[in-house]
């Protein structure tokens, strides 16, 4: 058998944990598995691991940049996070003297991905990141080898455990956001500072790492159109619910004639559909293309399910496979043209608060029309029986396809006739 792949671990979180607990534990099926032994021989982290049944003090430093670039190692594994240093310093410490390197870092992907593919190309490395997107979901290697010549229109899905636990408890439950966001707090789901999250940037990274390798265009995250998951009340489930949807926070990329549309916001999807059937801190992503579509669902977060994308690419690594860090030379990708947000089409769902008072009804519908909005369907809810009889009164409309920049038009002219008690509620609507 030949030599051990000797890996050097920076991070010992959640994450960092369990890789290591996966490398110690399963060393001879990984053995069969890459044809040699994956061995882990140091490890750098400023904190004790967070798994206190593993024993690494015999290999434990304490600089992740001397790590990455010192000798007794064979690949460097990043999993201390976040889009700069030390992480940055020690990837591309490891990757300038042609070290290969294991990463499942979103951000610094998403912000640098460009330059350390070129870096890692530059000097012959291998540059994986399977664990970055989705968690256990061999998303990135479906991408980027498994779906041959097949043309990719759009890709798409639910990226973001968090946002997803948070929406299915509010759903099923008839809980607030708040009290669902508090409890995901304490079951571990959402950091004490959840804005990352619940903001929907840790989506619009992955979306966007998603898109460079879906349409061969370098890494844009400055690109993506971001909206987070804080507005959406139990109204909006109950009126999606009622119309035959479920809301999601997804993130989107679309090939269009204008170029690129990279999106994360809450949306309606149907109910019955894969996406709109997932629930809890589960992921899925869908992938349409002229060959094929299909739809790939798994646990998207974890120790556990992470760590596993992480150590399939060390036996990647240790059995001679390797592929470009995107499918393709850092010189073959494109700068795609960025498709502006005012110029996506599709259908809205709306929640007006409404003054009562007469014309309120025509000069909506009228201030629709103008914008040629057509609308599929107008309810008006009664008011809540404990408000006073002049209390606004909840409209909701539903669209059929239009664009962004009409719709955004037609509200702001809603909204200057002072016909509205409250800002509008609008969720973009994404169909199959």
């Amino acid at each position: 058998m030949e030599a051990p792949l000797r890996v050097g671990l920076a991070g010992l979180g959640t994450v960092g944990s369990a890789v290591a607990g996966m490398l110690l534990r399963t060393r001879d099926k990984l053995a069969v598995r890459a044809g040699r032994p994956i061995d882990l021989v140091a490890v750098a982290s400023k904190d004790p691991p967070r798994d206190q049944s593993l024993d690494l003090s015999q290999i434990r430093t304490a600089d992740p940049v001397a790590l990455a670039k010192g000798s007794g190692i064979d690949v460097f594994v990043e999993l201390m996070g976040g889009s700069g240093d030390p992480a940055k310093a020690a990837v591309e410490a490891a990757l300038g003297i042609g070290r290969p390197v294991v990463t499942a870092n979103k951000a610094l992907i998403a912000k640098h991905g460009t330059p350390l593919i070129k870096l890692a190309e530059k000097n012959n490395a291998a540059f994986n990141f399977e664990a970055a997107v989705g968690g256990g979901i061999p998303v990135i290697k479906t991408l980027r080898e498994g779906l041959g010549g097949a043309e990719i229109s759009r890709v798409y899905g639910i990226l973001n455990g968090t946002c997803n636990y948070i929406l299915t408890q509010m759903q099923k439950e008839g809980r607030s956001f708040e009290d669902c966001l508090k409890e995901a707090q304490k079951l571990g789901y959402a950091e004490a500072d959840p804005t990352f999250d619940i903001g929907g940037f840790d989506t619009a990274h992955k979306i966007a790492i998603l898109a460079s390798l879906a349409f061969g265009a370098e890494v844009d995250a400055d690109a993506v159109y971001v909206e987070g998951i804080q507005s959406i009340t139990l109204a909006d489930l109950e009126a999606a619910d009622d119309l035959g949807y479920r809301v999601k926070l997804l993130g989107v990329a679309v090939k269009t004639e204008t170029g690129v549309e990279q999106r994360v916001h809450p949306t309606m999807v149907p109910k019955g559909s894969v996406i709109g059937e997932i629930d809890g801190v589960t992921n899925a992503v869908a992938i349409n293309s002229d060959a094929l579509d299909l739809t790939l669902v798994g646990p998207g977060a974890g120790g556990a399910a992470t760590a596993s994308a992480v150590v399939a690419d060390l036996v990647d690594l240790a059995s001679g496979r390797r592929v470009a860090p995107f499918g393709r030379g850092a010189a073959k990708l494109t700068k795609a043209v960025r498709a502006p947000m005012l110029e996506h089409e599709g259908g809205y769902y709306v929640r007006l608060a409404a003054v009562d008072k007469p014309g309120t009804a025509a000069t909506i519908a009228g201030r629709m029309a103008e914008q040629g909005i057509s609308l599929e369907s107008i309810v008006q809810h009664r008011r809540d029986k404990k408000k006073s009889s002049d209390a606004p009164a909840p409209v909701v409309l539903i669209t059929y396809g239009t664009n962004e920049d009409a719709m955004r038009n037609a509200l702001n002219a809603i909204k200057k006739d002072g016909v509205l008690a409250e800002n509008p509620q609008v969720i973009r609507i994404e169909k199959n």
